[in-house]
């Protein structure tokens, strides 16, 4: 295993960020690490990258314990954090021709230049940092981490500020690393997750509450339905709870309704025919398609 954690615990005075995390991450694996605002993601992901120590537990990267070997690991492992820390005043290729420096790259310009190629930095590479957009100083931040062909890439929020095209661009560099290198990366924007991601880590409030493979678990929601339906009057939340087969009832606007089951028989007809005894008519009937978005909201409300 390219990165293993074991009953990881991190307290901040009595506070509890991480209660005893375990799970693994293969090399060749992409992991979506996800979670609320204030989860533990971060936390955890300071203490594989050696930024900070756990309370207790143990977290081996690469063969290399954090407590003992951060030197090691952090030759090993490309970091880009929530916040991303550049040099404004520095141009592009000067940035990275300085954190090469760091990491004692031989050939630091023929690095630098495959680089800004991996990530897409052609036209940008010879402004200032501070001159750059949102989402290409993502890109200046992700180019770090991958200068020094790590075999651990550590990502906090590596698609935050990216437009739609950017976003394509990125989630292919990022799935052709993944198959050689262990990629570890947390976001909110669930379509990125479920188009990039091998498997799936959830936690919430410092525990861990998923661990599958991402196709086991849209399959094992896929019996799940989700309905939603308009009317052309007035139904209570009541009446629609007894419809058979209904499991949970959510108010949208209006007269409008997302209504969901956990068994396999097709709510639109059971819909249909309740709306038919109450001499009513429904205006729009549209199943919808179990999302990761949907099944994240549902463990971590």
């Amino acid at each position: 295993m390219s990165i293993e954690i074991k009953n990881v615990t991190k307290e901040y005075g009595l506070q509890k960020a991480l209660n005893e995390v375990t799970f693994t991450v293969k090399r060749g694996e992409i992991l979506g690490f996800l979670g609320p605002n204030g989860a533990g993601k971060s936390t955890l992901m300071k203490i594989i990258t050696c930024y900070i120590p756990p309370t207790s537990g143990t977290v081996i990267v690469d063969g290399y314990d954090v407590r003992e070997d951060s030197l090691e690991i952090r030759k090993k492992v490309g970091y880009l954090p929530e916040h991303n820390p550049l040099y404004l005043d520095m141009y592009v290729k000067e940035y990275l021709s300085f954190i090469a420096g760091l990491h004692k790259l031989p050939k630091k310009k023929e690095k630098v230049s495959n680089v800004v190629e991996l990530v897409g930095l052609e036209i940008e590479q010879n402004k200032r940092i501070g001159e750059l957009s949102k989402g290409y100083k993502q890109r200046v931040g992700l180019a770090q981490a991958l200068i020094h062909d790590p075999n651990v890439l550590i990502l906090d929020e590596p698609t935050s500020g990216l437009d739609p095209n950017q976003l394509a661009d990125i989630r292919e560099v990022i799935k052709r690393i993944g198959k050689e290198k262990t990629v570890m990366f947390s976001s909110h924007i669930m379509q990125e997750v479920e188009a990039i991601c091998d498997r799936i880590v959830i936690i919430n409030r410092g525990n861990l509450l998923v661990d599958q493979d991402a196709n086991q678990i849209m399959k094992a929601s896929s019996d799940r339905q989700i309905v939603r339906v308009e009317f052309d009057q007035v139904v209570s939340k009541n009446e629609l709870k007894q419809i058979d087969g209904v499991s949970k009832v959510t108010q949208l606007k209006g007269n409008e309704w997302e209504i969901s089951s956990l068994q396999s028989q097709d709510l639109r007809a059971s819909i249909s025919k309740f709306a038919g005894a109450k001499g009513i008519l429904v205006l729009s009937l549209q199943k919808e398609t179990q999302k990761l978005e949907n099944i994240f909201k549902d463990l971590t409300h």
